[in-house]
């Protein structure tokens, strides 16, 4: 028997189009034989429409947007997992950034009793808020760079007196982005006050809260982390940037960057970021999935950037070419993900709601 699954793509968010790709991906790769396909569009605007169930791939990314057919508003969001008979069988959040990846459309999927693949609430709430997720990672003890925060309406009221902070206790060169965001949207490398001020303006369009790290000459090393209470990690792989840093267009448009799977780290060095991963993992109460982000220093040490927990699987994405080499194809990881979905749902309908 076919598991019903329902994706559920785009989003009331700056990567919608990231969103758009990695269903677009998916689809290609799920097997009709094992699967029955219903895809969930959110627009840009926040409306849901709910697609024809597919019999195959399709062809790109328009094909997936529904123009024409009927949308409900955001309130009514709940109506489009029903109809189905006997319902769909599992959810599958293709949604990256706020209103997706923040624990939002989880909490929604959480009230509706329905399983979904990937983090819950609490994981996803703090993976997407980078200084809620360093703070967190700074109390479960693992190394990371300095950082510091900012609101808005602080930097607003005192902004010479914000960038004396910034220089003082971080210097330069230094990386702003916004706190809740991914994909690299709005972030900026600063050598100057001058490029730090832009940097803040910048940041600021897409978020309330910003955060500024420390910038260090180090590697980039990435590391797939897969499993509910027993997870378990990939092979580490290596971005090696042919501009400053990695942007979205090289993530995500051109490719221009270089990813070397595995990465050329030692054994020792590979033990460290894989017991970094695991640890950071439980301390945010993982599931599922994520993909952790490291630094690796000259002399081999290992400083944690961030999770991200629901990493993009495009042609580009790393997620998908860690698990590739360490011996799990692309439909493969789909088709465990739901396995883990699955196996979450049903252990928690053993917890009693009273007493």
């Amino acid at each position: 028997m076919k598991t019903k699954i329902g994706l559920l793509y785009g989003g009331k968010s700056a990567e919608h189009q990231v969103s758009l790709q990695t269903a677009l991906a998916v689809i290609k790769a799920l097997d009709l034989e094992k699967f029955e396909i219903h895809p969930i569009y959110i627009t840009v605007q926040g409306e849901w429409i709910k697609g024809p169930q597919l019999n195959g791939p399709v062809e790109n990314v328009k094909a997936l947007e529904f123009q024409g057919i009927e949308q409900v508003t955001s309130s009514l969001a709940p109506s489009v997992f029903q109809g189905e008979k006997e319902g769909l069988d599992v959810i599958f959040p293709l949604l990256h950034g706020p209103n997706g990846e923040d624990g939002t459309v989880q909490g929604m999927l959480e009230l509706l009793n329905l399983p979904y693949v990937g983090n819950g609430v609490l994981a996803s709430a703090a993976g997407m808020d980078k200084v809620v997720m360093k703070n967190i990672f700074a109390h479960a003890g693992l190394a990371q760079v300095n950082y510091m925060a900012f609101l808005r309406s602080e930097w607003e009221k005192e902004k010479e007196n914000v960038y004396s902070k910034v220089e003082e206790e971080l210097g330069y060169p230094c990386f702003v982005k916004p706190a809740n965001l991914g994909s690299s949207v709005g972030i900026s490398k600063c050598l100057t006050r001058d490029e730090l001020a832009a940097a803040f303006i910048e940041a600021f369009q897409f978020d309330r809260k910003i955060i500024i790290e420390e910038g260090v000459t180090t590697r980039e090393i990435e590391i797939g982390v897969l499993g509910n209470d027993y997870p378990e990690c990939s092979v580490t792989g290596e971005i090696v940037p042919k501009k400053d840093f990695y942007d979205y267009k090289a993530k995500y448009e051109d490719g221009n960057t270089a990813l070397i799977i595995p990465a050329e780290i030692t054994n020792e060095e590979y033990e460290e970021i894989k017991k970094m991963a695991l640890k950071a993992y439980k301390a945010l109460d993982c599931s599922g999935l994520v993909r952790a982000d490291f630094f690796l220093t000259k002399d081999g040490r290992a400083l944690i950037n961030e999770v991200n927990t629901m990493p993009g699987f495009t042609p580009f994405s790393m997620f998908p070419l860690l698990w590739k080499h360490t011996g799990m194809e692309y439909p493969q990881l789909i088709e465990k993900l739901v396995e883990l979905a699955k196996e979450r749902h049903a252990e928690k309908q053993q917890i009693k709601y009273s007493f």
